[in-house]
């Protein structure tokens, strides 16, 4: 019997947090779970999951916009799954620059106060200067992506998710 039907959606504009959701992806599978990826700009519904991951990447200070739109277009059947949240922003993963991003992805969770996600987190951010127009491609590369916490957090999800009814 396959496992509960997840949707792992992205908000990415460089592909850092694509690369992240991919690695989620593929360890829920590996827990047994059956995956989907998908752009969270290109999700239409959600009724046929269980489960839902939403990653975004944190910008300027705010959760990536098309991550935000996903949670309100759909928060009426969000309120019916679990749902799993990350965040990717600091360039280092000193204490205040994880809680000031934290505290970025609780401001846009607010917005829709009845979801109540099971996990919630904030990984480390990357930067890859090519991928950015100027004046940003002349930044310094950065990658705070912290592999084996993103593991554990994927696991974490997994069993959570794990526990629901199929």
């Amino acid at each position: 019997m396959a496992g509960p039907n997840v949707l792992v959606a992205y908000a990415s504009k460089h592909g850092t947090t694509r690369e992240v959701v991919e690695f989620v992806a593929r360890t829920l599978e590996q827990r047994g779970l059956t995956v989907d990826v998908e752009e969270a700009a290109q999700v239409s519904s959600i009724a046929q999951y269980d489960a839902v991951v939403i990653g975004g990447g944190l910008y300027m200070g705010k959760w990536h916009k098309d991550a935000r739109r996903l949670l309100e277009r759909h928060r009426d059947d969000l309120s019916g799954v679990r749902l799993a949240v990350f965040g990717m922003g600091p360039d280092e993963l000193d204490e205040s620059k994880v809680i000031e991003s934290r505290r970025q992805l609780d401001r846009a969770l607010a917005a829709t106060p009845e979801l109540e996600p099971v996990a919630v987190t904030v990984f480390g951010g990357a930067l890859k200067p090519e991928t950015w127009r100027f004046p940003f491609s002349r930044l310094p590369a950065f990658d705070a992506r912290n592999w084996d916490e993103i593991e554990e957090w994927a696991e974490d999800v997994a069993a959570r998710i794990s526990t629901v009814s199929v």
